[in-house]
């Protein structure tokens, strides 16, 4: 009993300790309890969101690939206003779908559904010039103008004869150009109703070139153009520009297509989605030239005055649904205060 008595009073570690540390047994295991727990709650929403990604992909790949065999559809039969309707419905469906599902698809899916997309928009535009009147390609009508090609394309400001056209985009027309005004520097250069009437306008190899078109084209198309300022009245169907830089363009048309364009800004009046490709630098704003006799002019175009989708552009190199394209952007009211004339 002294024994006892005396280890106890010396302070014997072993008798002294033991009921505190076996007090913390059970917090310690509760603790690894609770990190097992943990551990356990982890891994499984790991595999509740990876089995939700692939839910998602399967449920893309399922859409997508409906969505695209009926605009494919629509787009192998015989054109008609309401079928290319319903397949320009399908292709903003699609390209919502791509832009909504960014976020969770593979890389390789996402620029397979992208390039699908762009060759159906493709496929679109090329129907849809089909479509136009057979009358605005008429030869006949070429020929009529041809008798005063001479005198016409020669008269006022600089030489304009007919240029061969650069190589054929698609939906762009197949027919060769009628008139217009190439390798061209420092020059003001203009065009009226009567030349312009229904023809297809070729503008290429301009250099700081101030060009005027007063009246209603069938199709224009700018090209190469440096540090140009180009003012065209109402075209009745499209507008390419292609390899253009530090540009001004004032233009009204059914549809507009801008590629491998830098630093440009477009005065725009379009009935359609303008469409920019492998661009940058473009800027928008709606469009204010004017002069004597446009209004016969628009009337003459078929375009919808009142209808205007300036600021509605599709960028074939941006499909991020919320986040603006770097690409192109709208012009500053500050900064449209333009001297046309």
């Amino acid at each position: 009993m002294e024994d006892v008595g005396c280890s106890a009073a010396l302070g014997d570690p072993a008798a002294a300790g033991s009921p505190k540390d076996l007090s913390l047994v059970p917090e310690r295991i509760q603790r690894r309890e609770q990190e097992r727990q943990m551990e356990v709650e982890r891994r499984k929403q790991k595999r509740q969101d990876q089995e939700v990604e692939e839910e998602k992909s399967g449920f893309f790949a399922a859409a997508f690939a409906r969505e695209r065999a009926a605009a494919e559809e629509l787009l192998r039969g015989e054109a008609s206003a309401e079928r290319l309707e319903e397949a320009a419905y399908r292709l903003q469906g699609l390209r919502k779908l791509l832009n909504d599902s960014v976020l969770f698809l593979a890389p390789y899916d996402l620029r397979q559904g992208q390039a699908a997309l762009v060759q159906l928009q493709a496929t679109l535009a090329e129907r849809r010039q089909e479509l136009q009147p057979k009358k605005r390609f008429a030869f006949k009508a070429r020929k009529k103008d041809a008798a005063g090609s001479t005198q016409v394309d020669a008269a006022p400001v600089a030489s304009a004869a007919p240029s061969p056209p650069l190589a054929t985009e698609e939906g762009a027309p197949g027919l060769g150009w009628a008139c217009g005004f190439s390798n061209l520097e420092s020059q003001d250069l203009e065009k009226n109703a009567d030349e312009l009437h229904q023809r297809d306008i070729l503008l290429s190899d301009l250099t700081n070139c101030t060009v005027r078109l007063r009246g209603n084209p069938n199709t224009l198309r700018l090209a190469k153009a440096r540090g140009c300022k180009v003012l065209c009245g109402p075209v009745s169907t499209s507008v390419f520009l292609e390899d253009c830089r530090d540009c001004i363009l004032a233009v009204a048309c059914q549809q507009l297509r801008v590629h491998t364009t830098k630093n440009t800004r477009i005065f725009l009046q379009v009935t359609s989605r303008a469409i920019v490709e492998d661009c940058s630098g473009i800027q928008f704003a709606p469009y204010t030239w004017s002069y004597q006799g446009i209004d016969k002019d628009f009337q003459d175009s078929g375009l919808d005055r009142g209808r205007n989708n300036w600021n509605h552009i599709d960028d074939f190199n941006w499909l991020a649904r919320n986040v603006a394209s770097p690409n192109w952007s709208i012009l500053p009211e500050e900064d449209r205060d333009i001297q046309w004339e």
